[in-house]
């Protein structure tokens, strides 16, 4: 009987029937909103020492951030590939192939975890140096780095716990457990900063232990479920099929995030060469971006699980009505927020830093992303419904190419010319261009899934 039950509970994860928009809709909000707690981490880190600290702590936080981006994609690539692997085998109700799936997603997890976390902190002085980090944040930038290394397991085991769930279409519990963890962050950063006045240690310190307790309540969860996916200690190791299908789905994701991170670590240097305030106010603005741009995200990890089940169910017509009806969803949402931030974007800002200097960078970054947003809209969303068909090479190319290789040869070229920080901000939006007419021509006019539908038969 309790198997029985499992069996139905794991029916309402299905979404290989039903109505489209509703599925994705509900299973979206839930990825958004737990987006949005996960990005407060970094946020409220930003806030606080913005206000109780300085612009110089401001500016620490935000010039470690492309470092961890760059370290964690790699993994997240894998984690990726991992949701995708489990998510068919799902919608192809291979209860075994599930088992195996969650177990050696969590291995990879725990290899990788300690790979990152020795090598993070080892390097982090090296890495911020040959950034030409400025001098006067170079202490607060390797202090938060190193610790934030430290945790980096915990930000692993969460983030591949809570990818097993959306696979099996739970979206709901990782959003709970962000909660709770986003809750612990913000108090702790309250008393680490203001009460104990241990500077930028202090956020560093509350974003790690918040960590780990999202990790520790995403791996109770797993291992007190009675589905196909329960977590069981003892069998957590790689098995080789499992491994090598996650590897060739998700080493191209992992790959595409590293190198676009690394492009960011362009970026970053360039901005860095215009001083601490700069950096300062460019840092407040890629907060308010990390929200603008969670919709897109959360929208195409929701079309990726929904391609990936119904690929496995072989429903090959429900997978392109899918992909459309997401596209919409996601560009009437987007266009909603870019309209919200250019008439409340200064004022969302001001929450940072009162720092005149330090906004004129950050309204400056704003004024020339926003209108690319729309184009990430359509990349993202192309991207998803491709990965979730388990063809990874090509997203990965697609914004490698544009995101990462155009846009260091635009800057490379026109910033010697110009020497101004506009030709940053115009990477993105030209970038998030070309990243989308790239998806579009290939979604609409490669065949891509009339060839996978004959593999498949074949």
């Amino acid at each position: 009987t309790s198997e029985k039950g499992g069996r139905m509970k794991e029916n309402r994860g299905l979404m290989t029937e039903g109505v489209i928009w509703k599925q994705l809709l509900l299973f979206a909000l839930p990825l958004l909103l737990g987006n949005l707690f996960q990005q407060f981490y970094n946020t409220v880190d930003s806030i606080v020492v913005g206000n109780y600290i300085g612009a110089n702590a401001l500016a620490s936080v935000g010039a470690s951030t492309p470092i961890v981006n760059l370290m964690v994609g790699m993994f997240t690539g894998l984690g990726t590939g991992a949701g995708v692997v489990i998510a068919q085998f799902f919608g192809a109700k291979d209860h075994k192939g599930v088992h195996d799936g969650v177990h050696t997603t969590i291995a990879l997890c725990i290899v990788s975890g300690l790979v990152m976390a020795v090598v993070g902190v080892a390097l982090s002085p090296t890495i911020l140096r040959l950034l030409d980090t400025p001098a006067e944040i170079m202490e607060g930038s390797v202090t938060y780095l190193q610790i934030y290394f430290m945790g980096v397991m915990a930000l692993m085991i969460y983030n591949m716990g809570s990818g097993i769930l959306r696979a099996v279409g739970d979206s709901r519990t990782p959003l709970y457990f962000l909660m709770v963890s986003s809750v612990v962050n913000i108090l702790l950063d309250l008393l680490f900063v203001i009460k104990v006045q241990m500077g930028v240690a202090g956020v560093a310190w509350a974003t790690l232990i918040a960590q780990a307790i999202s990790a520790c309540l995403v791996l109770i969860r797993l291992m007190t479920s009675t589905e196909s996916y329960k977590l069981i200690l003892k069998d957590i190791r790689f098995h080789k099929k499992v491994l090598l299908e996650t590897v060739r789905i998700g080493l191209p994701g992992g790959i595409q995030n590293a190198v676009i991170s690394f492009s960011n670590l362009i970026v970053q240097y360039n901005i860095n060469s215009f001083g601490a305030v700069a950096v300062a106010g460019c840092s407040a603005y890629t907060k308010i971006d990390g929200f603008a741009i969670l919709p897109v995200m959360s929208f195409s990890m929701a079309i990726t699980t929904f391609t990936g089940q119904n690929i496995g169910a072989k429903n090959y017509d429900r997978v392109r009505k899918g992909a459309k009806t997401c596209l919409v969803i996601a560009l009437a949402v987007t266009l909603t927020l870019s309209g919200g931030l250019y008439l409340f974007g200064e004022k969302l800002l001001r929450v940072f830093s009162s720092d005149q200097q330090v906004l004129s960078y950050a309204v400056q970054m704003m004024h020339f992303l926003v209108p690319g947003y729309v184009c990430l809209a359509v990349a993202h969303t192309y991207c998803g419904v491709v990965r979730g068909a388990g063809i990874s090479m090509v997203p990965m190319l697609a914004l490698v190419g544009n995101m990462c290789v155009l846009r260091v040869i635009w800057i490379s070229l026109a910033m010697p010319v110009f020497h101004n920080i506009i030709v940053v901000f115009l990477g993105y939006s030209l970038t998030w261009l070309t990243s989308a007419l790239t998806m579009v021509i290939y979604y609409h006019r490669s065949g891509w899934l009339e060839r996978h539908q004959l593999q498949r038969v074949a």
